[in-house]
């Protein structure tokens, strides 16, 4: 048992439950137009079928119920969101609700170019694309699909019609990826992109090896070899665990996120809500609240708010920074 009196205060207040949670992750479906190999590597995810998925209007009833329980601001994943029927208008019912001050959507890009016009109309504030590759070849080897030029359609779309910041998601894999680390971190030069370099941690011991973890100090050594000292830390909107540093005369900035390396769970505020209807505390917590049968037995706001607020006064007690202690599948629960 831990004694909280001997933890630092920052720590102490989490594992209390005080710190501000405002940020929910929703995954609105588990289907994806892609084939990652750390997120569905060879289809291992089982798609659950369409009556097992919240509809939209029980992601409105919960994010309404999660804003009047302090979140502000709400991330639309998946599997792929923009795969979702109609999702301009679930942007557009959840920035119309009350209390809720920020809509961002993360998606592979694939879909992004015919869409970026009308997820802004619709109050799209903000969004990241999951990119690992600039190169044709290596993009097919990660994601099972020559679909890049379509990729970077969508970035420079979502650009021209003023999402900003648009940041680019990569995960960092040994024997996949290295070498595609200095062009990726030149998009940062030449376009307003936030290019954030994520440490790869695997979620399924089964299909998942763990030797494919680069710590982002390699990466940090292997950019500035290319690029020169980055310096200059930048503050983006949004938050979150990114340290972004810049390279001199860039028109963006790098980020790095640490997860392996470093642990930011301390400061950890959000939330995810799974897309078959189930509230986790954190991302590799064992720990899992169904929501959905609550509002399909009739259950009433009460009720649900009650849980809503257990799982925010269980937030550090359950989180677990380990990727041993339970295999998922990351297409289900939303990146």
């Amino acid at each position: 048992m831990y004694d909280d009196s001997i933890l630092p205060p920052v720590i102490q207040e989490w594992r209390r439950g005080q710190m501000n949670v405002d940020y929910l992750r929703v995954s609105v479906t588990d289907r994806c137009n892609l084939q990652c190999v750390y997120c569905n590597p060879s289809g291992c995810c089982h798609v659950m079928d369409g009556d097992e998925i919240l509809t939209f209007e029980e992601i409105c009833r919960i994010v309404r119920l999660c804003a009047r329980c302090g979140i502000r601001r709400v991330r639309l994943t998946g599997g792929e969101p923009l795969v979702r029927d109609n999702i301009v208008d679930l942007v557009r019912r959840l920035a119309a609700v009350p209390g809720v001050e920020d809509v961002s959507i993360t998606t592979n890009g694939v879909l992004l170019s015919g869409l970026a016009a009308g997820l802004r109309d619709a109050g799209l504030s903000r969004l990241n694309v999951s990119l690992d590759a600039v190169t044709r070849a290596g993009y097919a080897r990660i994601t099972g699909s020559d679909l890049l030029p379509q990729v970077m359609d969508g970035i420079h779309r979502a650009i021209d019609v003023g999402l900003a910041p648009v940041k680019v998601n990569t995960v960092v894999m040994k024997g996949f990826n290295l070498s595609e680390i200095p062009s990726l971190a030149r998009m940062s030069l030449e376009l307003p992109l936030l290019v954030r370099f994520i440490e790869y941690c695997p979620t399924s011991r089964e299909s998942q090896p763990a030797d494919l973890y680069v710590p982002n100090s390699e990466v940090r050594r292997m950019i500035e070899e290319e690029f020169g000292p980055l310096s200059q830390p930048v503050v983006a909107k949004g938050g979150g665990p990114a340290v972004y540093l810049k390279i001199g005369g860039s028109a963006g900035a790098i980020g790095f996120i640490s997860g392996r390396s470093s642990v930011f769970c301390p400061q950890c505020n959000r939330l995810r809500l799974s897309s078959d209807g189930r509230i986790k505390p954190c991302l590799y917590s064992t720990r899992s609240y169904d929501v959905r049968s609550l509002l399909r037995d009739g259950t009433g706001d009460e009720a649900i708010l009650n849980l809503i607020q257990k799982v925010l006064r269980e937030k550090g007690r359950y989180t677990r920074v380990s990727s041993a202690s339970e295999s998922f599948c990351m297409q289900s629960i939303g990146g």
